[in-house]
């Protein structure tokens, strides 16, 4: 637990630092970001994404679920723009829509694959 300062001095130029970074970077918006990826199915879509473009119907095959359910994650996911969406002929196909997400969550996971982590 974090201890409290023995004394009550605070440091003014560290403190508007640390405002000017909260208000440059809205708080509100990465934890929306992070409320998106908190979902264990969302995060599955995004890691079998990572691999490869899918269609619903193999989302759903490879999560065990209802396409119906899938698709009510994938249709969250678009509205954070996670996910994107192509169509071909009748069939729609879901990929990553930022790249660099995929670096993100392989890092996480390496991140919690530590031995003295959890």
């Amino acid at each position: 637990m974090a201890q409290p300062c023995k004394t009550l001095h605070v440091h003014p130029e560290k403190v508007e630092l640390a405002r000017k970074k909260l208000v440059e970077n809205n708080p509100l918006r990465l934890a929306e970001f992070f409320r998106l990826l908190a979902g264990e199915t969302r995060i599955s879509i995004l890691l079998a994404l990572s691999e490869s473009e899918l269609c619903v119907c193999d989302l759903s095959e490879v999560l065990n679920m209802s396409i119906s359910a899938v698709s009510h994650q994938l249709r969250q996911l678009k509205q954070g723009r996670l996910v994107k969406s192509r169509r071909d002929g009748k069939e729609v196909y879901y990929s990553l829509e930022i790249e660099h997400l995929k670096p993100i969550l392989l890092q996480t996971l390496e991140h919690l694959q530590e031995e003295d982590f959890w």
